[in-house]
């Protein structure tokens, strides 16, 4: 350790704070979006169209995956690490050798499900017939687009820019999609379904490219150097098939709904899981923050700075998202009744995954810890043997509990790819999330928040008492916290709010 770690050890940290508070900032407004156009769809159609659609955005999004080869994490991990290392002049010759690959594999992954819409929507719509092409069809002409707003904005983040992801896809495209999509619904243009939620990636793409390209101007002219291709492609080419199973992990049980229990059920099932969608939102604002950086500390061999930085965005993680989880799990049949009549069938679905996300979160980002360690394969082994674990427990549990059985299998792959990368990186790195804020965080959000909605719910109360508790244990989960501010380090935070954390 030099002389220099603790200097740099706190830079590292205003850092995080300053792209952490960005991206929940327009995490938090992309969350609000994403749950408002499942509102929108769900209300405006009918539980057959939205349950179609929701299981073709599904197809949409494994086929992104699939073309985006894992560069949506090698181009963070190189750039910054070129950076820290000094050479940052080679950030351009990463992008020139990831850019055309994902292109060529987004225009073919495009192509392919344009051509194969009718067995698709035979097969995984659950015979959707003609409107179950029509989605899939409108969705693949943008799916180029949107792999390259994803690489691009990747790229962005390699500078440690949060501000490209942040306003471009957080806020620019969630705004003009749901804006899309809500004429739609008031048109009761079915048809415009899929050019409205796709057709915002071509402005998000063309955006993230010139943002791209105003941070490179300063970086020389990028010359590959000998074997640049392949050292790229060897770290990231496990990713690129992690990328996909991880999508699988999170997204598959929807068409396994739609094929096995029918569009209805698929509608129903996906409107509960937005609820959990919302709290990952700060997970992944987290994630993109705190990427560039634990490359750098990590390709610096500074595992002292890397657990202050893993513990501390994990303690965040905790602070922000256990208050939503636990609220959404003591309000899931209420809540559910903003999508309209009938989605309350799916009160437990909302309530087991809430409480297995807690055990997920409390790991912190884990995954991103092994990956820019440079464990890619590690991770590649750990998301398959999640996905496979996950669609065998759907597979029995679905056609015997129905779309509760989708939750828990899909609880059962969460845990396995927290759990077995948390004990990866405590025997490899001597890494954990669990230091004294992240413990403090959560047990004042299960004191607070998760005991007082939980006597009334045990009593038999209705709406007014559930509202009176969490309202009660939210005011004194904020007192507590702010008590606790400097062992939880939300002076970071402040710091950053008054605009004085520059390093």
């Amino acid at each position: 350790m030099t002389a220099t770690a603790p200097a740099r050890g706190t830079a590292d940290l205003r850092a995080l704070a300053r792209g952490g508070v960005l991206n929940i900032v327009a995490a938090g407004f992309g969350a609000l979006a994403q749950f408002a156009i499942v509102v929108v769809l769900t209300r405006g159609f009918s539980k057959h169209s939205a349950g179609v659609f929701f299981a073709a955005t599904t197809v949409f999004l494994v086929g992104a995956a699939l073309a985006r080869l894992g560069t949506d994490v090698g181009l963070v991990y190189f750039i910054a690490r070129s950076r820290a290392l000094g050479r940052a002049g080679r950030a351009a010759a990463y992008v020139r050798v990831a850019v055309p690959a994902v292109l060529g594999a987004a225009v073919a992954a495009g192509a392919g499900i344009y051509a194969a819409a009718p067995w698709l929507a035979d097969v995984a719509l659950d015979g959707a017939g003609g409107e179950g092409v029509r989605y899939l069809r409108a969705l693949a002409v943008f799916l180029p687009a949107a792999v390259l707003s994803d690489t691009a904005l990747a790229a962005t983040r390699g500078f440690r820019a949060m501000r490209p992801t942040a306003l471009t896809e957080s806020i620019g495209r969630q705004a003009v999609q749901l804006a899309a999509l809500a004429a739609a619904a008031v048109a009761g243009a079915t048809w415009s379904l899929g050019l409205g939620w796709a057709g915002p990636y071509l402005l998000s793409a063309v955006v993230a490219v010139l943002w791209l390209r105003s941070l490179m101007r300063g970086t020389g002219d990028g010359a590959a150097e000998p074997g640049t291709a392949r050292e790229f492609w060897r770290y990231t080419a496990p990713r690129a098939v992690a990328s996909l199973a991880q999508i699988v992990l999170q997204r598959f049980d929807i068409v396994l709904v739609a094929s096995l229990l029918g569009p209805v059920q698929a509608a129903v099932y996906t409107a509960a899981t937005r609820f959990v969608v919302v709290g990952q939102i700060g997970n992944q604002a987290l994630g993109q923050a705190v990427q560039p950086q634990l490359s750098e500390v990590l390709s610096r061999g500074d595992l002292r700075g890397a657990r202050e930085l893993y513990q501390t965005a994990t303690s965040w993680l905790v602070l922000l998202t256990w208050p939503v989880y636990l609220l959404f799990a003591a309000f899931a049949p209420h809540a559910l009744r903003l999508f309209g009549p009938g989605y309350q069938d799916g009160a437990t679905v909302v309530v087991v995954l809430s409480l297995t996300m807690l055990f997920a979160t409390i790991c912190g980002q884990v995954d991103t810890v092994l990956i820019m360690a440079g464990k890619t394969s590690w991770n590649l082994a750990n998301i398959v043997l999640a996905m496979s674990v996950n669609i065998a427990a759907d597979a029995v549990l679905i056609p015997r509990m129905g779309i509760t059985g989708a939750a828990v299998g899909w609880s059962i792959g969460l845990v396995v790819k927290n759990a077995v990368p948390l004990v990866q990186i405590a025997v490899a790195l001597r890494l954990h999330p669990f230091g004294r804020g992240t413990l403090t965080a959560a047990a004042l959000a299960a004191l607070c928040l998760g005991v007082p909605p939980l006597v009334p719910r045990l009593l038999g109360g209705g709406l007014v008492p559930l509202a009176a508790a969490g309202a009660l244990g939210a005011a004194g989960y904020a007192a507590a916290c702010l008590r606790a501010r400097d062992l939880l380090k939300l002076d970071r935070l402040r710091r950053v709010r008054r605009g004085t954390a520059a390093p």
